[in-house]
Parts: C-alpha cells; sequence; structure tokens
C-alpha cells in the first residue's frame, strides 16, 4: 500500500490532482527528485497549467509527503524497540522522556533564547529554526538525564546495570517536570509566541521542505536499519533480563544502544514536525496482534505501517478543513485513541500480556 498512499499524497489537497496529471508530471518529477542535488535536475514541463501543479508538487507535497513517511517511520519502530525493551505492549517512544523534553525545550528556545536576542522562534540560522534546534537538544538532553538517573544507586554512585522499571519511573517525573516548565514559559510568554508553541505541540507538517526532508532521511533511515539489527536481542529479553543474559546478550549493552538510538530518532522527528502522539503506541501495538511478537518482522513491518499511518493522517488534516488545514498531531489523536481502546477490548493473549 506504500506507493499508492504515496501518490494520494502528492495529488490529494486543496489543489487536487488527478491520476492522468500525476502520471504525466511523475518522469519530471522523478527527473528533478533524482537529479536535482546533483545540479542536474529542473525538467521541462510545457504546459504552464501543469507547470504549476509541478511546482505545488515538488515544492509543497513531495517534501511533505516524504517526511510524514520518514516521521512516522522512525516514531513507530521506535515504539516497537521501547515496548521491546520495557516487555509492555504499552509503552511508547515518550516513555523515556525525549517527547517532553523536546517540548521543553523548544519552549525554552522560542521563548527565553528567542526574546532574549531579539529574534523571533521561526528565525532561520542555517536554515533551521531555533525551535528545531532547542526541540532537538532538549530531547536529548531528557534522555540522558533519564539514563543517568535509572544507572545510580540509592548512594549516588553510578551501578553496572540499569533497570528498565526505574527507568520509567524516572521518565514519568521528567515528562511531569517538562510539563511544568512548559506551562511556566506559557505563562510568561507573550501571545505570539504562546499560539505558535501551541501549534508546535499539536504537530504538523506545514513546514516541510528539503533540508527538513534531508536531516529526516539522514537521521531516521540510518536509526531504522540499526533498530532492526537488534531483533533476536528483543526476542531474548522478552524472556527476561536473566534469561537474555544466559543466551548470551549483553543486556546493558542492548539497552544503551537501544535507547541512544531511539532518542536520537524521536528527537529528530519532533523537532522536525512537532510532537505527533499514537503513532509508536497504536501501530506496533496493532501489528502484534496480526503478525505476532517476533521483532524480526514487528521492526520492519512497523516502520512500513508507521510510516502509511502518518502519510494518512496527513492527508487527512489537509482536506478535512480545506483550504485551511488541521495538525497533524489532532488527527492521530483523534484516529489512535478510539482504535487503542478497542484494541485493549480485544483482551487477546499475544506477546507480552
Amino acid at each position: 500500500l506504500t506507493p499508492f498512499v504515496f501518490l494520494l499524497g502528492l495529488g490529494i489537497g486543496p489543489v487536487a490532482i488527478d491520476a492522468q496529471q500525476l502520471l504525466y508530471l511523475l518522469p519530471s518529477l522523478l527527473n528533478d527528485a533524482l537529479l536535482s542535488p546533483l545540479g542536474l535536475g529542473n525538467a521541462a514541463v510545457h504546459d504552464p497549467a501543469l507547470s504549476s501543479l509541478h511546482i505545488i508538487i515538488m515544492d509543497i507535497r513531495l517534501p511533505r509527503t516524504l517526511l510524514a513517511w520518514l516521521v512516522g517511520a522512525g516514531l513507530a519502530i521506535s515504539g516497537a524497540a521501547m515496548q521491546g525493551l520495557f516487555r509492555n505492549p504499552l509503552a511508547d517512544p515518550s516513555i523515556i522522556g525525549v517527547t517532553s523534553g523536546a517540548s521543553l525545550g523548544a519552549s525554552i528556545a522560542g521563548v527565553v533564547i528567542a526574546n532574549g536576542i531579539g529574534v523571533g522562534g521561526a528565525e532561520q540560522w542555517g536554515g533551521l529554526s531555533i525551535l528545531v534546534m532547542g526541540a532537538f537538544i532538549g530531547g536529548l538532553l531528557a534522555v540522558l538525564i533519564v539514563y543517568r538517573l535509572s544507572t545510580a544507586s540509592s548512594d549516588g554512585v553510578t551501578s553496572n546495570s540499569t533497570s528498565v522499571a526505574t527507568m520509567l519511573l524516572v521518565g514519568i517525573a521528567i515528562t511531569a517536570l517538562a510539563g511544568a516548565g512548559n506551562s511556566l514559559l506559557a505563562y510568561i510568554a507573550d501571545n505570539n509566541t504562546m499560539r505558535s508553541m501551541s501549534l508546535w505541540n499539536m504537530g504538523g507538517l506545514d513546514a516541510a521542505n528539503a533540508l527538513r526532508v534531508k536531516l529526516a532521511g539522514s537521521i531516521i533511515i540510518p536509526a531504522i536499519f540499526l533498530l532492526m539489527c537488534f531483533s533476536r536481542q528483543l526476542d531474548a529479553m522478552l524472556l527476561g533480563e536473566s534469561e537474555a543474559k544466559h543466551l548470551g546478550v549483553d543486556v546493558q549493552r542492548v539497552k544503551w544502544a537501544l535507547i541512544v538510538i531511539v532518542a536520537i530518532a524521536v528527537a529528530s522527528s519532533v523537532a522536525l514536525a512537532g510532537v505527533i502522539g499514537f503513532v509508536g503506541l497504536v501501530v506496533p501495538h496493532m501489528l502484534r496482534m496480526v503478525i505476532g511478537p517476533s521483532h524480526r518482522r514487528l521492526l520492519p513491518y512497523s516502520a512500513l505501517a508507521g510510516g502509511l499511518m502518518l502519510v494518512m493522517a496527513d492527508i487527512v488534516a489537509r482536506v478535512i478543513v480545506s483550504p485551511a488545514e488541521m495538525p497533524v498531531g489532532v488527527i492521530t489523536a483523534i484516529l489512535g485513541a478510539p482504535l487503542f481502546i478497542f484494541l485493549l477490548r480485544q483482551r487477546r493473549d499475544y506477546g507480552m500480556y
């Protein structure tokens, strides 16, 4: 379904592009998409009407659809990895504090730093807004704090192992602390800044461009392949940490590697597209009911289905209040929450229940 939905993402929007026009433009689109980075693209489209459609696709819809797929894939496979690590199908990437940390980082960048130096939160530095950079740094710092506190014993001395239960509790505490920080910053922010932060926290792909797609691809695609390399270790850890150690798994190294990879993937996704919920929770949860708990299949299928889900959600976000658009995070929450409740009510015995 991915190619079909991808073409829908290119054709559906306030300006409708039918299948015949899309197929006619496809060769020139492929030429520009593949050769423009080399300075060899810019295929001519002689029909003025089709030329304007070509610009709409290349400058708006293609970057937006690609970014939606990459972010959805990164969030979904990260959720599958966290569910395996915590041995809990209700876990999602935000459980280690990365989403709340990214949100607080963006708030600090927009309210404190930007206002302090006299620039707007959307000020472009090297093609990226200060909110993007603040969110990425905030997400990584939050995960670093969670991991550091989870590997410390009661006397403050760092231990040799990390407790996933302690990590869960510390993640909840960091999430609550970050929420309090966001509320404080919203209280002191001016109306324009507070509105921009509220919209960013709803998640959106309206700022998608070629630079964001390149950044997302250079971070999320390697993260997807790295996470798939840990499928055997995650399968072993479903039996328990002690059993996994007896099977030859370096549990502490696997924990550290998974947390770092997920933190980078999710922090970049939140930084580039805002806070988008339920993708990392619902997609792997649903797939586990269909294909089973084996991570050799669950991880790649989660990436494909997550990208598919977010592209479809973005299509709905474009047309539901056209010509305006709804934040895609609102769509994923509206669709994801009832679906998740339905899945929970099935009460089927699968995987980690």
